[in-house]
């Protein structure tokens, strides 16, 4: 025993020392010739077909590209880098890229531009090759070619390419199967023809053959890999099974229930979060799914499906939409609109004309107190909207309201209630009529038409930027070029500041609305990430190398003046993680009433019988430190306008008019506006002797293009947005206008001394003269004229000149 176990050791020594050996003299020798097939000289042109099953491939396309991809990136396994411009070979779309599947063709370049790799692991430094792959891409940002931000930050394609890449966010886009194209600049390179023992290319254990000058189509589902040299090889961009439609709809009612449960128990995001319990839920709601197939009854099915999304607590679902359902429940009225107020009334903020509460003698402004006998808080709480489910209290009570109010034709109602002004209570029995006004007047997206462009620009009269935000799911080239041509606009004019309106924008691509928000900053910040279902560990995986984060625009396309973001319960999912990214730094205030809507998850589509498409939280997104973010929570104001009589029966734009005062750094808030506790606007602001104390806000003289009926329900708000890094300084409010004097002296300058902030440049020598710029500490103007006082000074700004404090003037004779 004890010889065997010498003999053991002692070849297990020679082999650990001949091992060296042995690999230097494998290093020495050639590796041997690819076997090639359909040796036809190489590909000139590349032919192909790209499908998909899931609709979401397409939201907000607008370029998509089909592009010869340099696959250095993982060669290196760098997931940052770039895929040089001048290696990108753009193919042609041959059919409707919205109707797959279609066909595609891409010619190679006669001497491509890609990246050289040694990749034969033999020591020697060697010239290597050119990998490539072909890719669907869209592009979105710039000129027609992928830079950085089309690209997600760098790295190699994982889906609809025509290699295969794991799947398993674990997986780390390890490509393991498909096609490469592989350039050799002569036949003396070499190439792996295998994936090794560790069952990954261009690793150390790769067995490798030397491949012919030029093109060659490398085929990785084999073993050992083909090599084929074909004129014109086909190939299929390959749809990953991640992005797959999971589709159930050719099983039974029952079977399809089965597997929608089995999926969100899987891969929901937010089940310990929500406290989930999805045994329970199928023990509800199974026996409604075995009923409806046992009775072949698709109605039936389809209000079990909507009552099983309905009950799961996440904004981002929404069951079947069952018409007649809705039209029954809702077209009939009593011709009220309610709300609630902060001090806990319920009032009415709209009365249909020549209704049957205008008729009873309800007046705009009344408290309802009853309902059918029920407080009216308890009444409202038991309502299930029909836009249910929701991820926050706020918004659910916000549709409760809305449909609280609806009363089938026919129907009677007893309502207490108690006028404006009126202590006397009274009860009035109402009779259901066909009145849709008050329905509409309540609706979120109350004066949306649905031609609005995905980004609306203009300038206020008081010389303020206004912007409104749609979508982040239009047109993703429009939106860019009309985002971009604002901060033209906005520098050009040297715009004082910006208002960013949030309350009717519900969501989409939470990639672009980082970016749009990366113009306002100067730094590639990390904003977070998301974790996913992963199959092979049985739980959620954070991948460390892809975080969420800025990048950023052209120095020149970049914003720095004061921002205030407008929102509310209607700004959701992607809309929020724009107002989430411009509360980084402090960089944006956020003017609401409430939080945004709390809708956090990435999302995807599956398919139920009779034709559902149903959504499903998959994404989980934290914040740098692991925390979820926006789910279930919003993201509050930093500056919350109180819901009052005030605010509700206001004629202008009570977000509007707060915000205008916030970017202008008034010292006073309108309509008792205030910093929202915790927030960071609530900290110390700086003290006079810091800067020059700000002029009042002027109040607008036009406002944003808003429902104009002040009983309109308030769109939902935006997340909490910072206070911006750099303020506007403004000047004292003198007592009277002043005139101006006679044009200055030829020669004379004007050097701004303002201790490092930005002073506002007006149309007229007066603290309420409309705003038409700022000026920067330290730069000089030629002076035009001054004011009789002597407390203004004008200067050359613009085309037509701008007034400027005097007392931020250092005069140059």
């Amino acid at each position: 025993m004890n010889r065997t176990r010498l003999l053991l050791t002692v070849l297990f020594l020679l082999t650990f020392v001949l091992t060296p050996a042995a690999l230097l003299q494998a290093q020495n020798e050639e590796p041997p010739l690819a076997e090639i097939v359909n040796d036809e000289g190489g590909p000139a042109i590349v032919r192909g077909t790209m499908d998909y099953s899931n609709p979401l491939i397409a939201l907000g396309v607008a370029q998509p590209l089909i592009v010869l991809e340099d696959q250095a990136g993982f060669v290196d396994r760098n997931k940052g880098f770039i895929f040089p411009k001048e290696s990108q070979v753009l193919g042609q779309i041959l059919g409707d890229f919205f109707d797959p599947p279609f066909e595609w063709t891409l010619s190679l370049p006669i001497e491509p531009q890609g990246t050289l790799r040694d990749v034969d692991n033999n020591g020697r430094e060697d010239t290597g090759v050119m990998v490539f792959a072909i890719a669907y891409w869209t592009n979105i940002f710039g000129d027609p070619f992928l830079e950085q931000r089309d690209q997600s930050g760098g790295g190699w394609s994982t889906a609809f390419a025509t290699t295969r890449a794991a799947t398993d966010p674990s997986g780390k886009g390890e490509i393991i199967g498909g096609k490469l194209i592989v350039w050799a600049p002569d036949d003396q390179q070499g190439f792996p023809s295998g994936f090794g023992e560790d069952g990954k290319l261009f690793t150390e254990d790769d067995p490798i053959v030397r491949l012919p000058a030029g093109y060659t189509i490398v085929d990785l589902d084999t073993d050992p890999f083909t090599f084929d040299r074909s004129r014109y090889p086909e190939m299929v961009l390959i749809e990953p099974e991640s992005l797959t439609l999971d589709d159930f709809s050719d099983l039974s009612y029952t079977e399809a229930f089965d597997a929608m449960i089995d999926l969100f128990r899987r891969k929901y995001s937010f089940t310990e979060l929500k406290g989930i319990d999805w045994d329970a839920k199928a023990a509800e709601f199974r026996p409604r799914f075995e009923e409806a197939e046992a009775n072949n009854d698709a109605l039936a099915y389809r209000r079990a499906l909507r009552d099983f999304i309905w009950s799961i607590p996440d904004g981002h679902l929404s069951g079947p939409f069952i018409q007649q359902d809705f039209v029954e429940a809702t077209r009939g009225g009593i011709g009220i609109a309610i709300r609630d107020l902060d001090d806990g009334r319920t009032i009415v903020n709209f009365v249909t004309p020549d209704s049957p509460a205008d008729r009873a003698g309800i007046q705009r402004g009344a408290e309802i107190l009853t309902w059918n006998g029920q407080p009216i808080d308890d009444y409202v709480d038991s309502i299930v909207p029909f836009s249910s489910p929701f991820s926050t209290d706020h918004v659910r009570r916000l549709q409760q309201l809305r449909y609280a109010t609806r009363v089938r034709i026919g129907e009677e109602v007893e309502i207490t209630f108690k006028n404006p002004g009126d202590e006397e209570v009274q009860t009035v029995v109402l009779t259901g009529e066909a009145e849709s006004e008050s329905f509409r007047i309540s609706s979120f997206n109350v004066g949306r038409t649905g031609a609005e462009l995905p980004v609306e620009f203009r300038l206020l009269d008081n010389g303020l930027g206004y912007v409104k935000i749609y979508s982040f799911s239009d047109n993703e080239l429009l939106t860019v070029q009309l985002w971009e041509r604002m901060m033209q606009t906005l520098n050009r004019l040297r715009v004082p500041g910006l208002i960013i309106d949030m309350r009717q924008n519900g969501g989409g691509s939470g990639f672009l609305a980082d970016q749009m928000a990366a113009y306002f900053f100067d730094e590639p910040l990390e904003l977070g990430q998301t974790g996913y279902y992963d199959e092979s560990l049985g739980d959620f995986y954070f991948d460390p190398d892809q975080v969420d984060r800025f990048y950023l625009p052209d120095e020149s396309l970049r914003y720095r003046g004061p921002v205030a973001v407008i929102t509310g319960p209607n700004c959701g999912s992607a809309c929020e993680f724009f107002t989430y990214a411009m509360t980084q730094q402090d960089r944006a205030d956020v003017v609401a009433h409430y939080p945004t809507a709390g809708l956090g998850g990435s999302q995807n589509l599956f398919l139920m019988p009779e034709f559902e498409y149903l959504q499903i939280s998959i994404g989980r997104p934290v914040d740098m430190e692991g925390n979820i973010i926006i789910e279930g929570v919003g993201v509050p104001p930093t500056v919350r306008v109180p819901v009052t009589e005030e605010t509700l029966f206001a004629e202008g734009d009570p977000l509007l008019e707060t915000a205008i005062a916030v970017v202008t750094g008034a010292e006073e808030l309108p309509y008792g506006a205030a910093p929202f506790e915790g927030s960071p606007i609530a900290q110390p602001a700086r003290r006079a002797e810091e800067a020059p104390a700000e002029e009042a806000a002027p109040t607008p003289t036009e406002e944003a293009v808003e429902e104009p009926t002040p009983a309109a329900t308030p769109e939902p708000t935006e997340e909490a947005t910072p206070i911006p890094t750099e303020e506007a300084v403004e000047e004292p409010t003198p007592a009277a206008t002043p005139e101006p004097t006679e044009e200055e002296a030829v020669g004379a300058t004007v050097t701004i001394v303002s201790r490092g902030s930005r002073v506002i440049v007006r149309a007229q020598p007066s603290a309420t003269g409309s705003i038409i710029g700022l000026v920067n500490d330290g730069e000089t103007y030629t002076l035009l004229e001054r004011s009789a006082d002597g407390a203004w000074v004008k200067i050359d700004f613009g085309e037509s000149g701008g007034w400027i404090n005097a007392d931020f003037a250092q005069i140059n004779e």
